[in-house]
């Protein structure tokens, strides 16, 4: 059945509009591979390169609907599929691409390789979390070929996880702002209880990142009572660990290749300092498999005063996974920057797509200044895509989670029908 289903999302994927390619070198001595590219909408002089995250995140299946959207909008955009990801996982033999393949720098070649195919001068290079690195990367690789940049959720280095690992204990452990007193308590007692800490810090991380400290308190108050529901599972499948740790999902997130710049370069598996509630120690199970952190490639903090093209830096106030200090360190590094601080948790790209459209809309027209005042229209416009929708899906799960629990719990012949709001 895995099988059926993989070819069937391969066939779809094929079937993406504005589907090319470019045959590129995998590794020296190694056959080449087809890197599969996406460019739709009108033509322009800058086209936007959007790199979503990862790694292992592909462009086709996930981004349809942002494409269709950017085209209404006269967007000329440009979406890479990573090497080793989806439409571009193998080679010319049609094997999958050797692990030595798979390096940062080889990938930033692959853009500036489609831009060459799409004789393209310079881009507006929009990256998203992992993309964000690969964004400012290029910009470090090949600065000619960008004229302005977006950085959504980034990335600074992967010195990243002691920010992110304090303050996600601040918030979900020690209960340290407005609202998380009572959830950090009940994930104290959980603990205290026996919960596995990887799997409450993935589901409570996501809860939060979706609909903030009321959420949680709703998925906390229902595992206190012992349920593991529906509203657990679904917060679980959107954490991603069971796409990262168990078979890929073709076209749609395909770690198990790419996983080897994630922990060679990315250091995906830093050492762990001994407290509860690690974030490094998502992948931790993981990392027998892949090669040790050997170095990443850049020194973006040396790198970043160089840039001489407008960056926009978006960040989210509820992210949990790249931290809006961050965020402020990397616009305070930059010479030409403006910081967008937006409601919601990670990735604008995934959580308010319309928003992420809206500041290439405004970048390509060269408005990035206009873009301060207008944060709370960007908070207003619609949630669109599928994780802004996740908080209603949640909520929903969690309320049939509670009528399931009162119907366990009555007794034979009698029900309790009402169910919370």
């Amino acid at each position: 059945m895995r099988t059926v289903i993989g070819a069937v999302l391969r066939g779809i994927a094929r079937s993406s509009s504005g589907l090319r390619h470019v045959r590129r070198p995998a590794v020296v001595g190694a056959p080449e591979f087809d890197l599969a590219y996406l460019r739709t909408g009108p033509r322009s002089r800058h086209p936007i390169v959007v790199v979503p995250g990862g790694p292992g995140l592909a462009s086709t299946l996930p981004y349809r609907d942002l494409r269709r959207r950017a085209t209404r909008l006269g967007l000329d955009l440009i979406m890479i599929e990573h090497r080793g990801i989806g439409l571009s996982r193998t080679d010319t033999r049609a094997e999958d691409l050797p692990a030595s393949a798979m390096r940062i720098e080889a990938v930033l070649d692959d853009i500036a390789a489609v831009l060459d195919r799409e004789d393209v001068e310079s881009a507006i290079v929009y990256g998203a979390s992992y993309g964000s690195y690969l964004a400012q990367g290029f910009g470090v690789r090949h600065p000619t070929r960008v004229h302005a940049m977006i950085l959504d959720s980034p990335i600074l280095s992967t010195r990243d996880h002691l920010v992110e690992r304090e303050l996600v204990r601040d918030l979900l452990l020690r209960g340290a702002s407005p609202g998380t007193a009572r959830p950090a308590a009940a994930i104290r007692r959980l603990l205290a209880d026996g919960e596995d800490p990887i799997d409450l810090l993935c589901v409570t991380r996501a809860a939060y990142e979706l609909g903030g400290h009321r959420l949680l308190d709703h998925v906390l108050a229902l595992r206190l009572r012992g349920v593991r529901g529906l509203a657990w599972r679904v917060l679980d499948a959107y954490a991603g660990r069971g796409a990262v740790a168990g078979a890929p999902i073709p076209c749609i997130y395909e770690f198990d290749l790419v996983g080897t710049i994630a922990f060679r370069e990315m250091r995906y598996g830093p050492d762990p300092d001994g407290e509860p509630f690690d974030p490094t120690q998502a992948y931790a199970a993981l990392a027998p498999d892949y090669e040790q952190f050997a170095g990443e490639p850049f020194d973006l903090e040396a790198e970043l005063p160089r840039f001489v093209w407008p960056v926009v830096v978006m960040t989210g106030h509820d992210d949990l996974r790249t931290p809006p200090s961050i965020a402020r360190r990397v616009a305070g590094l930059l010479p030409d920057a403006v910081l967008l601080e937006i409601a919601g948790g990670h990735s604008t790209l995934e959580s308010h797509p319309l928003a992420a459209l809206r500041v290439m809309d405004r970048t390509r027209h060269g408005e990035r200044g206009a873009l301060h005042d207008e944060v709370p229209v960007l908070d207003r416009l619609p949630r669109r895509g599928l994780s802004a929708r996740l908080p209603e899906i949640v909520d929903a799960a969690a309320r049939i989670d509670r009528l399931v629990a009162r119907l366990r719990r009555a007794p034979r012949g009698r029900t309790e029908p009402r169910v919370d709001g």
